[in-house]
């Protein structure tokens, strides 16, 4: 059997770049790649194992023998073990088996830079490559504009497993499949984006593939790379920008994976307390080694790049900002200034927002941060983290907790709502209800709405038309927009028969409508993030339980007026104050017929009085609908 050939696709530069942590694009270097040597056909191998003594690839080619094929080490002390195996190709399976000098452990791992995976409980990489040839080029054109942060920004959320299964055969849907299906229903609801779930390969389902073992493979689960980069192009050729959640928070312990990698905590922070997560039973990355580092920046960049994402929602932020994240006196160890910041992990952050933004300034990073951190979704030249976005935690709960209360007691707690509005500002906030919020007991958010089948839909319809009007973007989890009944369930597919009636299909015809009113108003996107594009015209009613306001554009006659009615009580002839003279006209109704609400309090076109309210001089009298809310425009 042929033996390894000496060969490399490092430079010198290269190795200073991965050992400063500055190297960005590792995934070229490490991993698999086919290449003929001298005129043969093989495969090139390369993996990082400082503390190994020896490194040798087993496979399907070499009979899975340790020692048949044993890896050079470089002479660099840079702990990369690189060589060519002829006769290896597309499609062999492979590990490293890695003897470390640290007590001669012995591990055998999947390959962390594998582009493709075994189809799970198996857990070998696979040599792999592509020739796919990508179709949206009109997309990638104009997607700085469609990404931008004064740009309307919907995201449908999806769990790829449970949107919607193969019944007949009890499967998953294909990343194929999903091209076609998937695409459409997003297309067909006017969502402007996509996010996925991590769909980077995870060996346990329950995780809902946050515990990823393989950060450079989609997952087999739903078909070959190739497969998924049809459905990204499919997204992307139907104007729909796709969101990929990113996990570089931590990773599990699974004999495969990244954990004591060569037998030594290579990956991981070696000090439990800050290596080791407690809640989720994983390992934390070691964000003060450069070479992880440039594992992760690099993993960010390549999902970029070969596979045309539009940005990441960066999971678990919160976990790596703060070394006693969940944990108790005793378990944790300030920083040097004896803070409780983790230094190292910000420094990452930051550094990781800045690569990914100098290579593709036209996407988005998101952070999913619950805490008052400061400035994570400003430039980091000015102290920030660099985020684009960070998810509103805040605004989630308090809403949900408003709405969960009998609209009798709403009176009593109205600034849980009006209180978002004293630091909405303070970030690019994104309005999430997301897959947390409906699973372990939390109900479906439809769920969670108090009253009777008509008061809870009615309830539902409300607090979308809230959320699509409020500062901010938006995000909705699969099953929300058309109000699914029982909680998430990662198992089963979501409950479409539910369509068959019509409240609930009203509240899909809500959303879809929603959309299109975000889309087609300038108002509601293009400040959504600046203190002048929202102004009270009333927060003080908590009596009547109603709230007024004003989003506002560039332009001022693309300025908008929502009146909101948190109670089963219908408000007629309520008199709000209003900007400035003109006629009104409704352009949007929670409660219409069409999405099967009562249909009696629609608002024909009024001229406004010049009769001073709300301390304005001009004013008018509306129509709210029970639990219902309105917006309203001025006629040109």
């Amino acid at each position: 059997m042929a033996k390894v050939i000496t060969h490399s696709r490092f430079t010198d530069f290269d190795i200073d770049l991965f050992k400063s942590g500055k190297h960005y694009r590792l995934y070229e270097k490490f991993g698999s790649h086919i290449t003929t040597v001298d005129g043969v056909e093989g495969v090139y191998f390369a993996v990082w194992a400082p503390s190994a003594k020896m490194v040798s690839v087993v496979g399907d080619f070499n009979f899975w023998t340790e020692g048949e094929h044993k890896l050079n080490v470089r002479w660099d002390s840079s702990g990369i073990w690189e060589g060519f195996i002829p006769g290896a190709g597309k499609g062999s399976k492979y590990k490293y088996k890695i003897l470390s000098s640290n007590n001669d452990i012995v591990t055998e791992k999947a390959d962390p830079y594998a582009r493709r995976a075994e189809h799970n409980p198996n857990t070998a990489s696979i040599v792999w490559e592509d020739n796919y040839k990508w179709k949206d080029t009109k997309w990638m054109k104009k997607r700085k504009k469609n990404n931008a942060l004064n740009a309307p920004y919907s995201v449908y959320e999806v769990h790829l497993g449970s949107w919607k299964k193969n019944v007949e055969e009890n499967r998953f849907m294909s990343y194929v499949e999903l091209a076609d299906e998937l695409v459409k229903y997003v297309k067909d609801m006017n969502f402007t984006h996509v996010e996925l779930m991590p769909i980077m390969e995870y060996p346990y389902d329950p995780s809902w593939g946050y515990q990823v073992t393989g950060y450079f493979a989609p997952t087999s689960r739903f078909g070959y790379p190739e497969e998924f980069k049809l459905l990204v192009d499919k997204f992307h050729q139907n104007d729909i920008g796709i969101i990929l959640d990113w996990v570089p928070s931590h990773f599990p312990e699974d004999a495969h994976g990244l954990g004591f990698f060569d037998g030594s905590a290579l990956y991981e922070h070696p000090d439990k307390r800050k290596g080791y997560h407690q809640d989720w039973k994983s390992l934390i990355f070691n964000y003060g080694r450069n070479e992880v580092k440039s594992f992760l920046i690099s993993n960010a960049i390549f999902w970029l790049d070969q596979y045309h994402a539009d940005g990441f929602r960066v999971d678990a932020v919160a976990s790596m900002l703060f070394l006693d994240y969940s944990r108790e006196d005793g378990q944790w160890e300030p920083n040097m200034y004896g803070g409780n910041e983790n230094l190292e992990a910000i420094s990452f952050l930051r550094e990781m927002n800045e690569a990914v933004y100098a290579s593709f300034p036209d996407v988005q990073t998101i952070a999913e941060e619950s805490t008052a951190f400061p400035m994570v979704s400003k430039p980091t030249f000015i102290g920030g983290l660099g985020f684009g976005m960070k998810w509103m935690m805040g605004w989630m709960h308090d809403t949900l907790q408003y709405f969960a209360k009998e609209p009798i007691y709403r009176q009593f707690h109205q600034d849980d709502l009006t209180f978002s509005m004293t630091y909405v500002f303070t970030e690019n906030f994104m309005l999430p209800l997301s897959h947390d919020e409906v699973v372990y007991g939390k109900k479906s958010i439809l769920g969670k709405m108090p009253g009777d089948e008509w008061q809870r839909f009615a309830n539902l319809r409300l607090l979308y038309g809230y959320m699509f009007t409020h500062p901010g973007t938006n995000l909705l989890f699969q099953g929300a927009e058309f109000g699914q009944s029982s909680e998430w369930n990662f198992k089963n597919s979501l409950d479409w028969h539910l369509l068959q009636y019509d409240l609930h299909k009203g509240v899909q015809a809500l959303i879809k409508d929603l959309n299109t009113l975000y889309k087609n108003e300038p108002a509601l996107y293009e400040k959504q993030f600046e203190a002048d594009g929202f102004e009270w015209i009333d927060y003080g009613d908590s009596k009547n339980s109603v709230f007024t306001y004003i989003r506002k554009g560039n332009n001022q006659e693309d300025d908008v007026i929502i009146a909101c009615n948190m109670t089963p009580v219908p408000q007629e002839k309520y008199r709000i104050g209003v900007p400035r003279k003109g006629q009104l006209k409704e352009i949007f109704n929670s409660d219409l017929k069409k999405y099967f609400g009562t249909g009696e309090y629609k608002n024909r076109k009024k001229a406004t009085q010049s009769e001073p309210w709300n301390y304005r001089d001009n004013s008018l009298e509306i129509n709210i609908p029970p639990i219902g809310m309105v917006v309203f425009k001025y006629s040109k």
